[in-house]
């Protein structure tokens, strides 16, 4: 029962129900009360009323009799009112309290206490008072049969006509005689209170319930029965079956929420079946994550691990991680998961054991706090990556790390590592010693450009910053010697950072020997040249000799000579004497060894002194030389003196071509030409020389720039002309080629870089 009722009290019926009756019951109660209270004293008022109205005609039916001191007619008038009904008693008392008439004769002449009941009212002060209110007249105290009795007292005034009279007479200053007290029982009314009281509190009782059944009736179906629908709805929702529909069959909110029930387990499935997928795949990430996981308590006791701990270790239920990893009897030294429960954070280290097949295993371990609701930690996980490979690789890598870094530094050629920016040494191999002079320690920490002339420091800084290689730079060593030397400069990497790797090549030797090679080739080259040379020098020296005859016979004759001819002729001497000048000195300066020297120069003029020494040859052979020399070139970066020999080369080349094919007879009546070409192609200036020779076979043009490889005769070549020629052009920065031309006859072509600003392109 006790349950039962406990059940009642919790359901919401009961409580929308007790509640509502609970204000009914407040309102009703304060409606009945008041509305009984005001029926009450209206009734009370209408009584006190009436009496009062009696009382004021039992004064003046009895006011006559009274001025008559007719005792007999006071008494029938009082014994006739009083037979009513509701009267109980009925009184007159004179002004000592003395009772002189009433309806009950026991009463008669009996004198009460002045200060009693009824005459309080006035009495109660001193001297009386003459004048109460109605309200203080009344007074209501019970009879001794139990019900109630309402009596009101009404003083008897001394009228003008009670001084007067005949019968008695009263004094004038007397205000008041006696008192007129009624009686009269309340018993009646005190019925009626009684029904309308149950009467308010009958309907009372009736509206209560009457509401209370309909609130009853109502929650029932509108709430009561929609929420038990919804109750089992969330509990079928809670279990579960999220595709449960909840119909109230209703609109209202109670419609509303099942709405929001349904929908809610719509979102429900929803984030359930992201939260099984999120499970599942935390599940699978757990179990097939490549490295090792294990959750273990306080007392290092393994509570879960993964697929890859259980294949690697094969451990079994509850033990400890130290005997499941490596075999231990008790927990490691540098425990990390002894850390993380210290202190509550985070600890990384790296440990090595036995795998369950005996291979030694390394293992970088990171271990992190679990941590209940309140934040207590209850447990360690810890996360192991397998690192064997890596180790393995690492002492791989510091083993061949030693190794290069003995190559490194037994690299014949110096070897430099540059900040890109500073250029400033951050390393360099023990060739630089052997080259430079200077230790190690010495340049580590110096900026490259200190091994620079000081005047090709700017020009080279821009170039190793962005060039490939520079050839034939100018460095001092430490002794301040001079070295030629090529530099290749690579972008790198050195301790994670960008660096230049730059390689050097003393090649100050090489270029002593190439400079020998090129003054013997010039040497050969003047001897080849004589015969010309002689024909240049001939035709200004038989100017002179015929000048000079010409003045001997005028002065053997002793004739006079005319200053206009004496003039001309003088200046042919000078001009002639200036043109074999100019000859020897262009063969000296050819003849002299040069140094490498690169600087701005048109082609042209190149191109032009050297013609002049075959100029008078050529035409002595019948050798016709085309010219197509473009006017508007820009100039290139060359050594003029050995920029010229190559044309040397290439022009005695052509001539013996030339000769070659006129011995065997092929022109006929034809002269030999050759033709001399310049022009701008693209961003290089380009020249040609070609001839209309035998021209060079398919197979050899391979082979014709190789060292000591010719196609001419025995005795009649060296074979370094075209060789010296290919390194000369390539020391310019510039590319030569040879090709048979189509119509017959070798073209040789060479190509430069335009020079821009104010440096050259020393650099490729």
């Amino acid at each position: 029962m006790f349950q039962f009722l406990q059940k009642i009290r919790r359901r919401l019926v009961f409580k929308l129900v007790l509640t509502v009756g609970v204000v009914l019951v407040f309102s009703i109660s304060t409606w009945a009360f008041f509305n009984i209270r005001y029926q009450k004293q209206k009734m009370m008022k209408n009584i006190v009323a009436g009496m009062d109205q009696l009382t004021s005609t039992i004064r003046l039916g009895t006011r006559y009799a009274m001025m008559l001191n007719s005792r007999d007619d006071i008494n029938q008038i009082i014994n006739n009112i009083a037979r009513q009904p509701e009267i109980e008693n009925l009184r007159i008392y004179n002004k000592d309290g003395q009772i002189k008439f009433s309806n009950r004769p026991s009463e008669m002449d009996k004198i009460t206490n002045i200060k009693a009941e009824a005459c309080d009212i006035c009495h109660r002060s001193d001297p009386p008072r003459a004048q109460v209110s109605l309200e203080e007249r009344i007074r209501i105290f019970r009879s001794p049969a139990g019900y109630r009795l309402l009596g009101i007292i009404s003083p008897i005034g001394n009228d003008p006509g009670c001084a007067t009279g005949g019968c008695h007479v009263h004094p004038e200053d007397k205000q008041i005689l006696g008192a007129l007290d009624v009686v009269i029982s309340l018993q009646k009314f005190d019925a009626e209170i009684g029904g309308v009281e149950r009467g308010i509190t009958g309907f009372a009782v009736f509206v209560f319930l009457t509401t209370s059944a309909f609130i009853f009736v109502f929650v029932l179906h509108f709430v009561n029965r929609p929420i038990k629908k919804l109750i089992s709805g969330t509990v079928r929702i809670g279990k579960g079956e999220y595709g449960t529909v909840v119909d109230v069959g209703q609109e209202d909110e109670m419609g509303q929420l099942a709405t929001a029930i349904n929908e809610m387990g719509d979102q429900i499935a929803e984030k359930q079946a992201e939260l099984k997928k999120q499970r599942d795949e935390y599940q699978n990430l757990f179990d097939l994550v490549p490295c090792l996981i294990t959750v273990q308590d306080r007392d290092y006791n393994l509570l879960r691990y993964n697929r890859e701990f259980s294949q690697r270790f094969d451990p079994k239920p509850g033990v400890h991680c130290f005997r499941a990893y490596k075999g231990r009897d008790e927990k490691c030294v540098n425990c990390p998961v002894e850390k993380t429960f210290e202190d509550g954070f985070p600890h990384y280290t790296e440990e090595h054991g036995i795998d369950k097949e005996g291979i030694a295993t390394h293992w970088a371990v990171q271990t992190s706090p679990v941590r209940d609701k309140s934040g207590k930690i209850v447990a360690a996980m810890e996360v192991s990556l397998d690192i064997t490979r890596h180790k393995q690789l690492e002492m791989k890598l510091a083993s061949s790390e030693k190794k290069y870094h003995a190559i490194f530094n037994n690299i014949p050629n110096p070897v430099f590592v540059l900040e890109p920016d500073t250029l400033n040494i951050l390393d360099c191999n023990d060739s630089v010693t052997a080259v430079y002079g200077y230790g190690q320690e010495e340049l580590q920490g110096r900026c490259f450009l200190d091994l620079f002339v000081k005047g090709d420091r700017s020009q080279q800084a821009r170039l190793l910053k962005t060039a490939s290689e520079i050839t034939q730079i100018r460095q001092v060593e430490s002794s301040g010697k001079i070295l030629f030397v090529n530099i290749r400069i690579s972008p790198s990497e050195y301790s994670e950072r960008k660096v230049l790797l730059v390689t050097t090549s003393d090649i100050t030797k090489r270029l002593e020997a190439e400079q020998q090679l090129i003054q013997a080739s010039k040497m050969a080259t003047l001897g080849e040249m004589a015969t010309g040379v002689a024909h240049e020098l001939n035709q200004p020296l038989s100017v002179i000799k015929t000048a000079s005859s010409f003045f001997v016979k005028k002065i053997d004759q002793d004739k006079p000579l005319e200053p206009s001819l004496l003039s001309s002729m003088l200046k042919k001497i000078d001009s002639n004497v200036d043109r074999a000048t100019r000859i020897i000195n262009h063969m000296r300066q050819f003849a002299r060894k040069s140094e490498v020297n690169l600087v701005k120069v048109h082609i042209n003029e190149v191109i032009e002194k050297a013609f002049e020494i075959f100029s008078q040859q050529l035409k002595v052979r019948g050798i016709e030389v085309a010219w197509h020399l473009a006017e508007t070139l820009p100039k290139i970066w060359v050594d003029p003196s050995r920029l010229e020999q190559v044309f040397i080369n290439l022009l005695l080349n052509a001539r013996d071509a030339i000769e070659e094919k006129t011995a065997v007879g092929d022109y006929g009546s034809m002269a030999g030409t050759i033709t001399i070409a310049t022009s701008l192609r693209a961003d290089r200036v380009v020249a040609e020389v070609a001839d209309t020779g035998p021209g060079i076979p398919g197979h050899v043009l391979e082979k014709i720039f190789e060292p000591f490889f010719t196609t001419k005769e025995v005795g009649k070549g060296t074979g370094l002309g075209l060789s010296i020629s290919y390194g000369i052009v390539k020391d310019c920065g510039g590319d030569i080629r040879a090709e048979s031309s189509p119509d017959g006859g070798a073209r040789f072509v060479l190509e430069f870089p335009v020079t821009q600003g104010a440096t050259g392109p020393v650099g490729r």
